[in-house]
């Protein structure tokens, strides 16, 4: 069952597109990875999937509901964090989130019940009483968590939850993040690909408004042309190797990066995607009797995959 449909999903803001013709799914239950540059449209395509931003084309729907259509049904089942927590300073921590929860329209002794078990979940009992505005970076965003938390959504939306903070926060917030995954579908959208590789199970990659890819990161790094990718240092005649190493039909670029004190050259082989340059590279060098230190097959990982979806060359 799909949690999240966007359908054509199309923005502009005058004579600029911000996103253009997007449409991925997301079914219940996964962890998904929303990457992109900076400016390329995450922020733009997450507004428009939760219904604060109206689409100038296109649909978009949370557990069957239209966010446009039926608004107030899609965010009974959503919790949304924004990039920049909008929290009030001049409240404690449990005044915010029992105002919170009256927004979003619990009442009763669920009001209660709902901020002991956010307050539990996102770890915030030692802070409870405190002012909001004496709190670290870091536990804003968990107040910012447990906000979007309330009302046990069936779908969580985090737009940059680990954003400015230090890396003992950051990996605070992972594991709260990977602790709320078991009950919840999430989208996530961060600038942190190892912790995209570390939680989600299925990635969207958005790039100058456009939809690049959607699927698992296996998937997405597997025949990737960095997999065809092979460094190798040796010393000799530079130019008869690069020759020589051209003249093979995998490959399709040797790149000269640099040489290195004592006539030590290194180079970057890229080859067909799923092939393997080691063994007859090795045969080339060793055919001259040049010695050499050092060589390896790259294996690919999301960065590469990101770099490879996003770059400009």
């Amino acid at each position: 069952m799909s949690m999240v449909i966007a359908e054509h999903l199309h923005k502009t803001f005058g004579r600029f597109v911000a996103v253009r013709d997007a449409s991925f799914s997301i079914d219940k239950g996964e962890i998904v990875g929303f990457l992109g540059p900076n400016g390329a449209g995450k922020t733009t395509t997450m507004k428009m999937i939760t219904g604060y931003l109206p689409p100038t084309a296109g649909t978009a729907s949370i557990a069957g509901f239209d966010v446009l259509k039926n608004p107030l049904e899609a965010r009974r089942h959503m919790g949304y964090m924004p990039e920049n927590v909008p929290l009030y300073d001049d409240m404690r921590v449990y005044e915010y989130l029992e105002y919170r929860a009256r927004l979003k329209g619990i009442c009763g002794s669920s009001v209660r019940q709902q901020i002991a078990f956010v307050i539990d979940r996102c770890g915030l009992e030692p802070k409870r009483k405190n002012m909001i505005s004496t709190l670290s970076k870091g536990y804003r965003q968990r107040v910012g968590l447990a906000d979007a938390l309330l009302g046990n959504p069936d779908l969580l939306i985090l737009d940059e939850p680990t954003n400015g903070l230090d890396p003992n926060q950051i990996r605070q917030i992972r594991e709260l993040v990977r602790s709320l995954a078991e009950d919840h579908t999430v989208i996530l959208s961060t600038h942190i690909l190892s912790e995209v590789e570390q939680i989600c199970n299925k990635v969207i990659i958005i790039d100058q408004g456009d939809i690049k890819a959607a699927d698992t990161p296996a998937n997405l790094t597997h025949g990737l042309r960095a997999a065809g990718r092979v460094s190798i240092e040796f010393k000799g005649d530079l130019e008869c190797v690069v020759k020589e190493l051209e003249a093979f039909a995998p490959v399709k670029k040797v790149i000269h990066e640099e040489t290195l004190p004592g006539g030590w050259h290194r180079l970057i082989v890229r080859a067909e995607p799923g092939t393997d340059t080691r063994e007859k590279a090795a045969a080339i060098i060793a055919s001259h009797s040049f010695p050499m230190r050092h060589i390896y097959r790259h294996i690919p990982n999301l960065e590469d995959v990101f770099v490879e979806m996003t770059r400009r060359d």
